[in-house]
């Protein structure tokens, strides 16, 4: 740790900081994911598809 100077827990803090958000944020997007998945499983269940490719009239 004194190999990082005076300022190691700031240093630290911040590493630790970033390591929380980032976490925070992947967690958020995987929760997102599998809730549109659910949400598209359940519209393709009714009936209700995608729409891709074919000639848009």
């Amino acid at each position: 740790m004194s190999s990082l100077g005076p300022h190691a827990g700031f240093i630290l803090a911040a590493y630790g900081a970033v390591a929380v958000i980032l976490g925070g944020l992947i967690a958020a997007i995987l929760l997102d994911h599998r809730a549109q998945k659910r949400a598209l499983d359940d519209l393709e269940r009714r009936g209700i598809g995608r729409r891709s490719g074919g000639a848009s009239s």
